[in-house]
């Protein structure tokens, strides 16, 4: 067992329970103190009935409020009235949370400065498996939240503090999703809704339609509830994407047809006051097809390229290429892709007089990557169309050439799918999970009650490539794979990709398929973890404190690789262990009845990501049309978690029933940490056909063996600390307001990052959310503002890379208008601004390992910002 290490926050916390002590508890008023404690009844906080903006803001304060750790909620106003249209944007509205929009959606969260890896998220206190659908993102732990509906949702809280009886896994924090009961609804409670949804890119309208309905006995005693949705939307991101290590300038267009169907059913039986059972069942499924066209632009082939900056090596970073000509290649990567997430979850519940047992036991499935992988290409267009100007100087390229215009007419020859393209990846992701909880009341001075429990959870995932084999590839004229045009990039029109066509030729080229050894590994790991925790109150202060033991078994299958350069016939398994120890104490000091003084303390844990658990040696960019990407990389179950002690201390002001102002001082200081370090220009015994084709590579000429490899390794951390402030309040005039601000530095030595860029993945320095509404009987309405700084987005040695997002700010409009007691009309906008996702390359130039494009400042990666515009109906009895 590793030793638990408490450094600068154990001070930090001493000195806040000094100050809280040394306030004379004595002052406060008898009937204060028995207030808190009758209003921290959980009982109590169930009882809000939530209707409206206000009550669901006055329903949020008292979560927090009441709660004896650090916690922030979100609470639906009504059912189906979900605060946004997406639940990871609504989580970016709460101090300390950023989100990570990728694709148009807010699909992770990272919480005070942590990456979103470190965020644990828990669906009514059990994980969620959860895989990708893009090829080129790695296995992680982190939850998609694009899956979930909102409509869906009851609430969401954030422990940013941790607990005892809390699973552990999240450093940055735990998001604890809520669904709806059916014994807490009225009996024969209905919703439906029905919306258009219209993308200033995409210019489509896209349907979106939910509904849900809930029943329960005259007696209260047995109850069902059963939710759907379905959302079909046309997604399209225009962009530029860059790779000037060949001197490739690349407008691309994404389009997807995304498909997401969820279903939610939910039963209760409580056959006596003292016992409950509950059965939860949730099934959710994304479709995501998807066409990635691109026309590559090589303005060095011909011309004169000015360079406009050096770098201290004296290599030119920015380059205005200006000429008569150029060459062009198009291609469209089409993959038929797809993810879903199953879980089935059986709890209950037994209040006898001398103690209270809780259990739950379920099984969670997740399924997704690509079914096909196809890839269509040629050159396109003449040498004239490329004259003009291209120019790198600012943070998104500049392309001012003679034609940016073309069609299926422009390409010079035929299109047949790309043999050593076709493939596919499937991924699984699996949990069996069981818990077993007791609390006992006790009368022991200040303690009020232990809990201890026991949880187990059985976590599989595999993940496969397989290769396809190919004969029958025929060539055909490029009308018989793109119709029409389509908006692109720096203002560019290209050819509009007939997917079904793309993808059915693909189908009718293979012969079958051949498992590909680097790209497969298995996992396993078994999770035990043992707490206790007591609970204590007193006058004018109450909290918990308690244990946490946590014992971890890895193993992974895997496909030796030799030194030879091949792989074995038969698997093999490599097997770790690790446990912790981990101590947790949460106090609330009720100076007055509305100011409160927090202080907790605690060490935590995330364990590493799949990806890097693998002990499989993949190998990403052999045989892939690029050159100069050959990587090795290969995991190790050895990866000890990432480990951290953290604490904050926090005063709360409540000065009205919604109304709220909180400053909060946390720190974390992670002592280990999981980083990655790469060796170029390797020999590893096997050539690559790009290289072959290069006529050599950065090995020297004739060189065909020569790779960059990559190994993930525990190295220290870095620290943590930062501030929050958090305002809020409603007038009886129907205004309302909740502002916040969260300063996070999160800092790590640079040799932990192959970018060399000593700050946390995904961690803004500073992050600013502004919201006000207006609300009457039958109006409301709600704008919303959030802005973050830049931060790094990590993906090697996945295609993306490693990059530094430019500060981002979105606009959001919502409003509601009740035409009867129960059909309303809503209108909701997105990003009304359109704002951009600009990113850049910013590691130093002598950073190995990482390619020309990612470095010093270069623009490497911009989008075009998507307002997008929903208008509906919902019906409500």
């Amino acid at each position: 067992m590793r030793p638990s290490i408490f450094k600068k926050t154990v001070l930090a916390t001493n000195i806040a329970i000094l100050l809280g002590s040394a306030v004379s508890i004595s002052a406060v008023a008898a009937d204060v103190a028995a207030d808190a404690a009758a209003s921290a009844a959980p009982e109590n906080i169930e009882k809000i009935e939530v209707r409206g903006m206000r009550a669901s803001m006055k329903a949020s304060v008292n979560d927090k409020r009441f709660s004896d750790a650090v916690v922030d909620a979100v609470t639906a106003e009504d059912i189906g009235k979900f605060p946004d249209g997406d639940v990871g944007e609504s989580l970016g509205r709460i101090p300390g949370v950023a989100v990570n929009r990728q694709f148009g959606q807010g699909q992770q969260v990272s919480i005070r400065g942590a990456s979103s890896q470190l965020t644990s998220t828990l669906l009514n206190g059990h994980s969620v498996a959860s895989t990708g659908w893009f090829d080129q993102q790695a296995i992680d732990r982190s939850f998609n939240y694009s899956l979930l509906p909102p409509e869906m949702v009851g609430g969401i809280q954030v422990f940013k503090s941790s607990q005892a009886d809390i699973a552990e896994g999240g450093i940055g924090g735990t998001v604890i999703v809520k669904t709806r009961k059916p014994l807490d609804l009225d009996a024969n409670s209905v919703f439906l809704s029905a919306k258009g949804d219209y993308g200033t890119v995409s210019e489509e309208i896209d349907p979106q339609t939910s509904g849900l309905y809930s029943w329960k006995t005259e007696d209260e005693k047995f109850g069902f509830l059963v939710a759907g949705s379905l959302d079909k939307t046309q997604y399209q991101r225009n962009g530029i994407e860059s790779l000037l290590g060949w001197g490739e300038i690349v407008p691309t267009t994404f389009q997807q047809d995304r498909e997401r169907t969820a279903v939610n059913a939910a039963f209760q039986y409580r056959p006596t006051d003292n016992l409950e059972f509950g059965l939860n069942l949730m099934s959710l499924q994304l479709d995501a097809n998807n066409a990635n066209t691109s026309i590559f632009l090589f303005p060095t082939q011909q011309g004169e390229n000015t360079c406009l900056k050096k770098n201290a090596a004296g290599v030119c970073t920015l380059v205005e290429h200006t000429g008569k000509g150029g060459f062009a290649w198009a291609q469209t990567w089409a993959r038929k892709a797809s993810m879903s997430s199953d879980t089935i979850d059986l709890d209950f519940a037994y209040q006898a007089d001398a103690y209270k047992l809780e259990g739950r036991i379920g099984k969670t499935k997740a399924e997704g990557g690509t079914d096909i992988t196809s890839n269509y290409g040629q050159s396109i267009g003449k040498p004239e169309d490329f004259a003009g100007t291209y120019d790198a100087t600012g943070d998104v390229i500049g392309i001012n050439i003679a034609n940016n215009s073309f069609d299926a007419s422009d390409f010079n020859g035929q299109l047949e799918t790309a043999g050593w393209a076709l493939k596919k990846q499937p991924n699984t992701d699996e949990e069996s999970f069981a818990t077993f909880d007791i609390t006992i009341p006790v009368e022991l001075g200040a303690i009020t009650s232990f809990k201890s429990g026991i949880s187990y959870a059985d976590h599989d995932v595999t993940q496969t490539t397989e290769a396809a084999q190919s004969s029958n590839i025929v060539a055909k004229d490029a009308s018989a794979y793109y119709s029409g045009t389509m908006s692109s990039g720096a203002g560019f029109t290209l050819p509009k990709p007939i997917f079904d066509n793309m993808i059915n030729d693909a189908y009718a080229a293979i012969d079958g398929f051949t498992l590909d050894k680097s790209g497969y590994g298995t996992l396993q790991e078994k999770n035990l973890a043992l707490y206790t925790m007591a609970t204590f109150a007193g006058e004018g202060v109450r909290g918990n404190f308690g244990l946490r033991y946590v014992s971890t078994d890895v193993e992974s299958d895997y496909y030796a690789f030799s030194k030879t350069g091949t792989y074995a016939d038969g698997l093999s398994t490599d097997k770790a262990s690790y446990n912790d120890v981990l101590p947790s104490v949460n106090i609330a000091f009720d100076l007055a009845s509305d100011l409160i003084l927090r202080a907790s303390a605690a060490q935590v844990i995330s364990r590493p990501n799949y990806a890097d658990l693998f002990a499989t040696s993949k190998l990403p960019g052999f045989n892939d049309g690029t050159p100069g990407n050959e990587k090795k990389v290969t995991g190790s179950v050895n990866l000890q978690p990432f480990k951290a002690s953290q604490a904050d201390v926090s005063l709360e002001w409540y000065f009205s029933g919604e109304g709220l102002f909180a400053a909060t001082y946390f720190i974390k200081d992670v002592s280990s940490f999981i980083s990655t370090r790469e060796k170029l220009n390797q020999q590893i015994g096997i050539e690559d056909p790009n290289l072959i084709a290069a006529g050599g590579s950065t090995c020297g000429a004739g060189i065909y063996d020569c790779w960059t490899v990559s190994e993930n390794y525990n190295a220290n951390g870095g620290s943590i600390d930062g501030i929050e402030l958090q305002l809020q309040d409603s007038f009886d005039s129907g205004l309302g307001y909740s502002v916040n601000y969260t300063f996070a530095d999160a800092s790590s030595p640079a040799e932990n990052y192959a970018d060399r860029v000593g700050v946390f993945s995904d961690s803004s320095k500073h992050t600013v959310n502004l919201v006000g509404y207006y609300e009457m009987d039958d109006f409301s309405a709600r704008v919303a503002y959030n802005w973050r700084s830049e931060y790094m987005m990590r993906e090697l040695p996945g295609f993306y890379g490693n990059r530094e997002h430019q500060a981002y700010g979105t606009l959001d409009l919502s409003a509601s208008y009740n035409l009867t007691d129960y059909l309303s009309l809503t209108f909701e906008v997105v990003n009304l601004l359109e704002e951009d996702s600009v990113q850049k390359g910013v590691s130093p130039v002598d950073a190995e390992g990482v390619i020309s494009e990612f470095k010093d400042n270069y623009p490497v990666w911009s989008f075009d910002g998507e307002a997008r515009y929903k208008l509906g109906v919902a019906l409500r009895f």
